[in-house]
Formats: structure tokens, C-alpha cells, sequence
């Protein structure tokens, strides 16, 4: 485990255009790199936000019979009650919290700094927003879930961000992580944060992926948590 931490490249980065002072870090999907994003994030860029898309570890992961891929950590199954990787989950948390203190050394402020992702990305993201006592600008949630949902309120009961403001984005054909898990995500989200603070947007007919429309609402979100100063 170590040694795959040990080889993860350094992440894909869209440099501010100006002298940077906000970020946003975003986590990309199960069996993907930050490349795609970084390109995605390179075409909505706000010119003093600065743009990080770290890469997953390789791992086996059991729902794509234990094959290895850049995984957050180990997904079982789909289903809403399937069993978790409680520890792979916590880990990869922990990861990403270092990579926002690593920021926050660099002179970006944790408020300055929104998390998101997609998919098994998002569903990561959001499990550290409402776990960790850094500040944070704001929280995008696409295509996916709250993972280890029954932990929480506990887990969340000391969060530094009950009241941050989250984009939540679903496709309403997507086939992988039905629009379902996000309407459950979000009535959750509701009872852990400021529910007015939440906006949950839907696209007709988007699958599994992104589309331009989402695109430009998380360009208008991050416009509006990390404007200029």
C-alpha cells in the first residue's frame, strides 16, 4: 500500500493565470487520472483560481472482479446497502486533507480552496468536507454519493463545515450511479448542513459523464465562492 502511494504521479495542475489566490482540487473517477479533468477545468478557468487533479493509487478493487486501477479505494458494490472500505475510505481522506494543508502552505487559505469530484471522487470529497476541521470554500458533487452515510452525524458533529455551500450534479439517465443515490445524497447533506446552502441540479438525458451545461454551473459556483481579492 505504501509503495503505491509511494509511486502515484504528482497531480495534473491548471496553473492560475495571475498570481493564484484560490484553488479548487478535484478527484476524478474510478479507473481515471486528473488528466481529463485538468483539461475540462482548463476551459472554464477563472484566472486566479489555480486548478489541481490529483491521481488516484493503483488498487484491485472486488466490484470490477479485483482488477487494479487508480481507485480511491475499494468499491464492493453499487447497491445502497452494499459493504464499504470503512478504511480505505478514512485513508484516502486523510490523504486528501494533507494535499489541502499542503495548499494552504503554498499561501492558499483552506476557505480559499473549494473540493469536489466525480463519481467515486465526489463521493470521497464529500465524506472530507464533513470530516475535517479545515475551512473550505465550497464542496462539487457530480455523479455521485455520501459514502459511509450511517457514520455520520458522529463523524460530522465537529465538521468546520456545516455551513459550506455544495453544487450537487446528477445525470438524469446516468446507468452507473442512478439519479436515486443523488436524491438520497442530498436529503442527507440537508441534515448535516445549512440545507439552503445546497443546490442539487439534474441534466436530462446526461449518463455517467459531465456535459457543457454543468460545466458552466460549476464555473458560476466556483466564480461565486472564490471570487477575486
Amino acid at each position: 500500500m505504501c509503495g503505491n502511494n509511494m509511486s502515484v504521479p504528482l497531480p495534473a495542475i491548471v496553473p492560475a493565470a495571475r498570481k493564484a489566490t484560490a484553488a479548487v482540487i478535484f478527484l476524478h473517477g474510478l479507473g481515471d487520472t486528473g488528466h481529463g479533468w485538468a483539461e475540462a477545468f482548463a476551459g472554464i478557468r477563472t484566472p486566479h483560481v489555480k486548478y489541481i487533479c490529483p491521481h488516484a493509487p493503483i488498487k484491485p478493487v472486488t466490484l470490477n472482479m479485483g482488477m487494479s486501477m487508480p481507485s480511491w479505494f475499494d468499491i464492493i458494490g453499487l447497491q445502497t446497502d452494499a459493504e464499504e472500505d470503512e478504511a480505505g475510505i478514512k485513508q484516502a481522506s486523510e490523504n486528501i486533507k494533507a494535499l489541502i494543508d499542503q495548499e494552504v502552505k503554498n499561501g492558499i487559505p483552506s476557505h480559499r480552496i473549494v473540493l469536489g469530484g466525480f463519481s467515486q471522487g465526489g463521493a470521497l470529497s464529500l465524506y472530507t468536507a464533513l470530516t475535517t476541521q479545515q475551512k473550505l470554500g465550497g464542496v462539487v458533487a457530480l455523479s455521485c454519493w455520501l459514502p459511509l452515510r450511517n457514520s455520520f452525524p458522529q463523524a460530522s458533529a465537529n465538521s468546520a463545515n456545516k455551513e459550506m455551500n455544495v453544487l450537487q450534479c446528477h445525470g438524469e439517465a446516468d446507468p452507473l450511479v442512478p439519479v436515486t443515490f443523488g436524491c438520497l445524497t442530498v436529503e442527507k447533506l440537508k441534515t448535516l448542513c445549512n440545507p439552503s446552502n445546497i443546490t442539487f441540479k439534474t441534466y436530462p438525458r446526461m449518463p455517467h459523464s459531465a456535459c457543457p451545461e454543468e460545466m458552466m454551473d460549476i464555473k458560476e459556483f466556483i466564480e461565486k465562492q472564490l471570487p477575486p481579492i
